[in-house]
C-alpha cells in the first residue's frame, strides 16, 4: 500500500527517525525510499547543504548511506547509490575525503533483487528488480572506484582544472603523468563496465544515475585528453623505459575512445543535447606509426607497419598527422607534430565551451583542508 507515491515502509521509517530526533537519518531516509523515481532534488539539495555544515557528522551521513545500500529492496538500494554520487559531485569535498579515507565502501559484488521475480512476473514491478540487479552491481563498483581514485590521487578527477594553461594533466610532470593516467584509466574503465543500452534506460532510478554517469564521463574524458596532450608533447624527450609506458598509455587511450564512442550513442539516442556530446573523429594511423618507430630507434630494432596495431580506433585527433612528413628520419617531423598537438588542442574546444564546468580542486587553500594532499 502507497501514499502520495511512498509506501507505508518509508512513512514509518521516517516517523521513527523523527521521533529519535534524528534528523540526518530522516533526511536519507526521504532521498531514499522506495517510490520507483530518483531522489527528489529537494532532499538532495538538503544533504548537499548538510555536507557544508560544520556541525554535521560526515562519518555519520556516509554510514547512513551505506546502510541503506544494504536494503532488500533495489530501489532503496539504487537511490542511495545515487545520492551517494550526487553527495561526491556537488557536496562539499570533505564526504569524499572521509569515503577515500575509510575503508567504507559499498559492498554490492552479489546484489541481487529476486522479489519481482518470487512475487510473479504480473506482479507490479515484475521483473524490474531482476533486471536492475547488474546496474546496481556495476554502479556501486564504479563509486568505489572513484574513491580509490581520490585516495590515489589526492584530487578528484571530474573537479581538476582543465586547459592548455592551467589543466592539472596538461602542466604535470613526465613522472607524475605516467603514474597518474592509469588511476585515470581504471575508474573510467569501471564507469564504461556500466554498460547499458537505451532500452535499459526504463526507469526514472536509473536514468538518474545514466545522467552523473554521463557527467562524469564528459570530464573525465576531457582530463583524460590534456593528459594525453601532455604525453604526446613530452614523448620525444622520454628516455627508453619511459616512451615504452608512454606509448602502452596511449594505446589504451584509442581502444577506450571507442567505449567512449558507445557510450555517447547511447547518450544520444536517450535524447541527451547533441551540444553536449562530443564529436569523436578518427585517429591517424600514421600518429602511432610515427610513436612505434621512435621507441624503436630507441630500442635499436625495425617495426614494420603489419606489426603496428589499433589503426583504426577512435579519437579525438586531427587529421594532420596522416602527412609523409612522418617519414622523416627522426620518425616526426617537429612541424607537424606542433601541428598534430595544435588540432587536438582544438578539438578540446569543444568541452570548453559545453555546459561542464566544475569546481576545482586544489590551489594553495585546498591544502589546509585536504588530508590527501600532504601525502607524497
Amino acid at each position: 500500500m502507497t501514499m502520495a507515491g511512498q509506501t507505508i515502509n518509508d512513512r514509518l521509517l521516517a516517523a521513527r527517525h523523527s521521533l529519535a530526533g534524528q534528523g540526518l537519518a530522516k533526511s536519507v531516509c526521504k532521498a531514499t525510499t522506495e517510490e520507483c523515481i530518483g531522489p527528489k532534488k529537494k532532499h538532495l539539495d538538503y544533504l548537499v547543504h548538510c555536507t557544508n555544515e560544520p556541525n554535521v557528522s560526515i562519518p555519520h551521513l556516509a554510514n547512513l548511506l551505506i546502510e541503506r545500500s544494504q536494503n532488500t529492496n533495489w530501489v532503496v538500494v539504487y537511490k542511495a547509490l545515487i545520492t551517494t554520487h550526487h553527495l561526491m559531485a556537488y557536496g562539499n569535498e570533505r564526504f569524499m575525503q572521509y569515503l577515500a579515507s575509510s575503508n567504507s565502501t559499498f559492498n554490492l559484488s552479489n546484489f541481487l533483487d529476486k522479489g519481482g521475480v518470487q512475487d510473479g512476473l504480473s506482479a507490479p514491478g515484475g521483473r524490474m528488480g531482476y533486471d536492475m540487479s547488474p546496474f546496481i552491481r556495476r554502479y556501486a563498483k564504479y563509486l568505489n572506484e572513484k574513491s580509490l581514485s581520490y585516495r590515489a590521487m589526492a584530487f578528484d578527477f571530474c573537479k581538476v582544472k582543465r586547459g592548455k594553461d592551467e589543466g592539472s594533466l596538461r602542466t604535470m610532470n613526465a613522472d607524475k603523468l605516467l603514474k597518474t593516467l592509469p588511476v585515470l584509466q581504471a575508474q573510467l574503465d569501471a564507469l564504461l563496465e556500466f554498460d547499458c543500452q537505451a532500452n535499459d534506460l526504463s526507469n526514472g532510478v536509473i536514468n538518474m544515475s545514466f545522467m552523473l554517469l554521463f557527467r562524469d564521463l564528459i570530464r573525465l574524458f576531457a582530463c583524460y585528453n590534456d593528459g594525453i596532450i601532455n604525453l604526446l608533447e613530452k614523448y620525444f624527450d622520454m628516455n627508453k623505459k619511459h616512451a615504452r609506458d608512454a606509448l602502452d598509455l596511449y594505446k589504451k587511450f584509442l581502444v577506450r575512445m571507442d567505449r567512449v564512442g558507445e557510450f555517447l550513442k547511447v547518450a544520444e539516442n536517450v535524447g541527451i543535447d547533441k551540444g553536449d556530446i562530443p564529436d569523436l573523429t578518427k585517429a591517424p594511423s600514421s600518429l602511432l606509426d610515427a610513436l612505434e618507430q621512435h621507441l624503436a630507434t630507441l630500442e635499436g630494432r625495425k617495426v614494420s607497419a603489419a606489426n603496428t596495431p589499433t589503426q583504426s580506433a577512435s579519437s579525438s585527433f586531427g587529421t594532420a598527422a596522416a602527412s609523409s612528413k612522418f617519414d622523416t628520419t627522426n620518425g616526426i617531423d617537429e612541424q607537424l607534430k606542433a601541428q598534430v598537438l595544435a588540432e587536438e588542442e582544438a578539438a578540446m574546444n569543444q568541452y570548453k565551451q559545453s555546459k561542464v564546468s566544475s569546481p576545482t580542486a586544489g590551489g594553495a587553500g585546498a591544502a589546509l583542508t585536504n588530508p590527501f594532499l600532504s601525502s607524497p
